[in-house]
């Protein structure tokens, strides 16, 4: 087994997952983040390989045929999310914990992959409507998209007790100081 542990932050989308994990990535210098891979269209101030590696669903595709992703999903029509294995491994084998921010489905797959190396956390919001009202401050959904990531969302909730701790993120601030305690004793433990 390499020598780092992972630590997977998982939510379904308006649960602030990408917040708390730029949080834990700045209080820590022993952390690296496992950049994905994702066929969506790039968002205004994302930058390649730097908040996501930006494929084709052709390139995508043919990375799923030459089985280079340690975990894959289609999590709309023709827009794929991955964690390529060979980045990860390559982070893990310098002794590096990895963290990743993934989806529900994508975050059980890499801790049934992982095992007891993986620490797997289920970011969750206070309610629907909180999560609507977050979403929509982003501005980069349309009704349509805003319709069916709540309704994702929703079935995304039923898998929270499958994970191995559950936050609320309720208060930002709270949630903060409750996931560096649970890393930290992680990340501390054999």
């Amino acid at each position: 087994m390499p020598a780092g542990k992972v630590i997977i932050l998982s939510a379904p989308s308006g649960s602030g997952k990408t917040t708390l994990v730029r949080h834990l990535l700045e209080s820590r210098t022993d952390l690296g983040f496992s950049v994905s891979a994702t066929s969506r269209k790039q968002r205004e101030g994302e930058q390649n390989g730097i908040d996501y590696h930006f494929l084709s669903p052709e390139e995508f595709r043919t990375l799923i045929e030459n089985k280079a992703f340690l975990e894959w999903e289609e999590v709309y029509p023709g827009i794929f999310y991955g964690s390529l294995i060979s980045k990860v491994d390559k982070m893990l084998s310098q002794g590096q914990h990895v963290v990743f921010d993934v989806d529900v489905v994508g975050g059980l797959n890499i801790k049934q992959h992982y095992g007891k190396q993986a620490l797997s956390i289920f970011v969750k919001a206070p309610s629907i409507d909180i999560m609507a009202q977050r979403l929509h401050k982003r501005g980069t959904e349309s009704d349509e998209s805003l319709k069916s990531r709540l309704e994702k969302a929703a079935w995304e909730l039923t898998f929270a007790d499958k994970f191995d701790v559950v936050i609320l993120n309720d208060t930002l601030e709270v949630a903060k100081a409750e996931l560096n305690t649970i890393v930290n004793t992680f990340i501390k433990s054999d």
